[in-house]
């Protein structure tokens, strides 16, 4: 392959002439105390006050991830474990999936003191020589993946162990240029930051709204007609199940018809589900084809969740196409059951998946307002959420803005101060 001038072909690519290719190893000047994992700290030793502990669900892809419920350790444990103190500013790199090789810098969360677990390495390149900031983006990278899934083993639970990960070798630039990189992408993740706390913000805007609209709290301008009280089968016209057609049969399944399950509501888009079954199927299955705009919820496993699909669907046995009244706005229904969903799951029973009947879900009650009302709540309620699916789009396209520069400035293929300037 032909090197273009300025650039040299090394054993992690193409790179600038006056990059240096160095593993984790030497950039620790091959010391443990620099290169060290965490502690081995076990269950006995955690409790829900004393010294923070950093477990590898706190590390993100280039992130920290705080958690609601935080986890500390004894002083007695600190003390008879020996364990090492974290610093602010120490780039912690998970050794277990997923994905292994997951790294953050250690932001100040608050604590005095701060421990980590065993499957984090605690990793502190000399400052001023290494900026570690350009090193969790390094870390963040598909190529950085692949080397560290190269080296993981494991059956069940891959893991890298931390020799194998001190043996990967990475491209440094010089001093100055690591920081010109690692201020350009931190204004892009600070954009980000500042769009996930406007979307953080926003959804708690629309839970509040949830509560007060959806229970009568807060009526909205030109209504005050009182609220029916109802059970939710006096406004359902009917309930239609699904069903799955023959897997033994690959004329039953293509893509024809979206065919929707439970596990299609965690990662719901309007238009399509992970599978899809033919006319054929349907026509010799209990599955039935569900207009767009239906109402479909679940009574196994994910209960109370409601979905509507903008495109006809076939559902399985375990959902349920709920058809309503004249008098009730489907969309509003939708809403509802967001609303309500943890207390028709708490009515679940199964020892090993839960599940609600038909009867049960009828008889769950519903106090709900004229059509004309309902049908503004639901406009109210989907201009929130349009907005925050606005926003959510706005930061789709940020992170695929930051991996893109990420490419172009971690390979050195777009430069950002002259190369002369860049030797520190």
């Amino acid at each position: 392959m032909e090197v273009s001038p300025g650039f040299k072909k090394t054993d992690v690519g193409v790179i600038p002439e006056n990059w240096d290719v160095k593993t984790l190893f030497d950039l620790a000047e091959r010391k443990k105390e620099l290169f060290d994992d965490g502690d081995w700290i076990e269950s006995e030793h955690i409790t829900s006050s004393g010294i923070r502990l950093i477990q590898t669900g706190n590390i993100g892809v280039g992130c920290f991830i705080e958690k609601e419920i935080k986890k500390y350790i004894y002083e007695k444990s600190f003390i008879s474990l020996r364990c090492k103190q974290l610093q602010v500013g120490d780039l912690l790199v998970c050794r277990l999936a997923d994905p292994a090789g997951r790294a953050c810098v250690l932001p100040d969360i608050g604590d005095p003191r701060v421990v980590t677990s065993v499957d984090v390495t605690i990793f502190r390149p000399p400052r001023g020589i290494v900026n570690r900031v350009y090193l969790s983006n390094v870390f963040s990278t598909p190529e950085w993946f692949r080397a560290v899934s190269d080296r993981s083993g494991g059956t069940t639970h891959k893991r890298i162990s931390r020799g194998a990960l001190g043996r990967i070798a990475i491209s440094i630039p010089p001093y100055a240029e690591q920081l010109a990189i690692a201020d350009a992408l931190g204004d892009v993740d600070e954009l980000l930051g500042g769009l996930e706390r406007l979307i953080t913000k926003k959804r708690n805007l629309k839970q509040a709204a949830m509560q007060q609209l959806l229970t009568g709290q807060t009526r909205l301008p030109g209504f005050s007609d009182k609220w029916t009280v109802n059970m939710l089968g006096d406004k359902i016209e009917k309930i239609i199940g699904g069903g799955t057609p023959s897997r033994a049969n690959l004329a039953f399944w293509g893509n024809e018809i979206p065919w929707v399950t439970v596990k299609d509501f965690a990662t719901f888009t309007p238009r399509q589900a992970q599978e899809s079954i033919t006319r054929l199927g349907l026509k010799c299955s209990a599955s039935h084809l569900i207009a767009a705009g239906t109402l479909i919820t679940s009574t196994r496993m994910a209960l109370g969740k409601a979905v509507i699909y903008d495109v006809e669907v076939a559902i399985n046995q375990d959902l349920k196409a709920i058809f309503w009244k004249p008098d009730v706005a489907v969309l509003f229904m939708r809403y509802w059951f967001e609303h309500f969903e943890g207390m028709i799951d708490d009515l679940g029973s199964g020892s090993t998946v839960k599940g609600i009947s038909i009867g049960e879900l009828r008889r769950f009650p519903c106090v709900v307002p004229s059509f004309p009302e309902q049908t503004a709540i639901a406009e109210v309620l989907s201009d929130m959420d349009a907005e925050i699916a606005a926003l959510e789009q706005r930061g789709e396209k940020t992170r695929n803005l930051k991996q893109a520069m990420m490419q172009e400035l971690l390979t050195g293929k777009t430069r950002l101060i002259p190369t002369g300037a860049t030797h520190a």
